[in-house]
């Protein structure tokens, strides 16, 4: 079976939800994760979700802030909501399928302005959000038989063509060389495999966010490859077909991220 997976930085569920059907109607993932949802587990519109054929929802959501939810049209065996550096944010969930596929759905800390964590409280959050995920996935990494997906906003665009401008980049948060080094010591906790960079090889640009601030944003163009995919190795060659939606972003009250789709064998 293949399975269509999206991750998606919504910015407000409720706000973008006609925004999410028309993505569902014209895309088709079968499961999509989205992160940035901004509203208590009562408040998240199920129903619109249900109406559009997606029976199946996961959520771990909190008033006003963060928030992650996974809908899908097939069944999960059993979900999860794990919670990090002791704060309650409400920034994981997970699925497990029925043929024992994990799918992990994150939304990392952005880290503020100032990329020094002794004067900016939110980015020493980031690096302790980072240094946390990297312990768990290196304590469960036990079996080579591990299926496993990890998306999301990750916000960090780690490699030199994962942003606009490299150098101009280097002392701005999302690109800063302490969280590149944190993202690596995280992909290498379960092997992870980095879906798009296989499939769309650097010096190729990929961008998944572009800031509302620009007036023409396309125009400009100065994104950044905030969203993520990666698998573990016993889905290595199961991933296929990686795409930004960029066009998404354009649509009428669009989030500033695009959503990322793929193909999963499973």
């Amino acid at each position: 079976m293949t399975l269509k997976i999206a991750t998606w930085n919504i910015n407000s569920v409720r706000l973008r939800i006609d925004t999410v059907t028309n993505m569902l109607k014209e895309f088709g993932p079968d499961i999509l994760c989205l992160q940035e949802t901004k509203c208590p587990d009562g408040a998240f519109p199920e129903k619109a979700f249900r109406a559009a054929g997606y029976e199946h929802i996961a959520i771990n959501g909190q008033k006003g802030y963060h928030g992650v939810a996974t809908v899908s049209k097939v069944p999960f065996a059993k979900t999860h909501a794990k919670a990090f550096c002791g704060k309650g944010d409400s920034r994981h969930v997970s699925v497990t399928l029925n043929d024992g596929t994990e799918v992990h759905n994150f939304y990392v800390p952005a880290g503020g302005d100032e990329p020094d964590p002794k004067v900016n409280d939110k980015f020493a959050h980031k690096l302790d959000f980072l240094d946390e995920m990297t312990a768990w996935f290196k304590g469960r990494k036990t079996k080579k038989t591990n299926k496993l997906v990890l998306l999301g906003d990750l916000n960090i665009a780690p490699l030199e063509h994962d942003v606009w401008n490299h150098k101009q980049l280097l002392r701005v948060v999302s690109h800063t060389p302490v969280e590149v080094e944190r993202l690596a010591l995280l992909q290498k906790s379960h092997n992870w495999i980095d879906v798009a960079r296989v499939q769309i090889p650097e010096p190729e640009k990929i961008y998944t966010w572009w800031s509302y601030r620009a007036k023409d944003w396309a125009a400009a163009n100065k994104g950044r490859r905030l969203d993520h995919i990666w698998v573990t190795p016993a889905l290595d060659g199961k991933a296929r077909n990686l795409r930004v939606l960029k066009d998404v972003r354009g649509w009428e009250r669009p989030s500033d991220h695009a959503p990322v789709i793929m193909e999963l064998k499973v």
